[in-house]
């Protein structure tokens, strides 16, 4: 009898297994996949300000907050921003037909057309462009145009520029640069 007892139980709990095992492929999907939820809004018009002081202004007709694995604002059709400097006047200029500013690393990507043009005149043009918020740096390792007073710049493998243009430094750069009598570039 205690043999028949221990076949019984096992016959039990190998019926409970192989029946409860039924997984719906519908259920199971529903369950594991990942849930993005998006915040949008259009007709932007934003100030970025930093302890106090207004440091950019950013337009774009359509913007999307995305929340996902990575939290970030994506502006699907066009963005300009104007940087102000510590006086609280436009320094620097930029437009791009598409970015992505990424808020828990404080950097942006820019891509298509991207053109960030100074009040003197000064222009860097690149097909993508990240800047760096904390370090007000833009960089990429694509091909950049830079165009000043005297100077007509590109860089075949990317450049690194301050945030005002002030500094500009292209990696692998051709172009022509107007000298002064000193040998330095104007």
């Amino acid at each position: 009898m205690h043999r028949f007892l221990r076949l019984s139980l096992f016959l039990y709990t190998c019926l409970a297994v192989i029946t409860g095992c039924e997984n719906d492929a519908a259920k199971v999907f529903d369950l594991t996949q990942r849930i993005i939820h998006k915040e949008e809004a259009v007709g932007v018009d934003s100030y970025l300000s930093q302890n106090g002081v207004l440091k950019a202004r950013l337009q774009s007709p359509r913007m999307l907050r995305v929340f996902a694995d990575t939290l970030y604002i994506e502006f699907p059709q066009t963005l300009e921003i104007e940087f102000y400097n510590d006086e609280g006047k436009v320094e620097t200029r930029l437009r791009s037909l598409y970015g992505k500013y990424f808020e828990n690393y404080q950097k942006a990507y820019l891509r298509d057309s991207v053109v960030v043009t100074t009040v003197y005149g000064d222009t860097l043009r690149s097909p993508d462009l990240w800047w760096d918020q904390n370090a007000r740096l833009f960089y990429t390792e694509k091909f950049a145009t830079y165009r000043g007073i005297g100077k007509q710049i590109y860089g075949g493998k990317g450049v690194t520029a301050t945030q005002d243009l002030n500094s500009v430094i292209f990696h692998q750069p051709t172009g022509v640069v107007k000298l002064s009598e000193s040998g330095m570039p104007y």
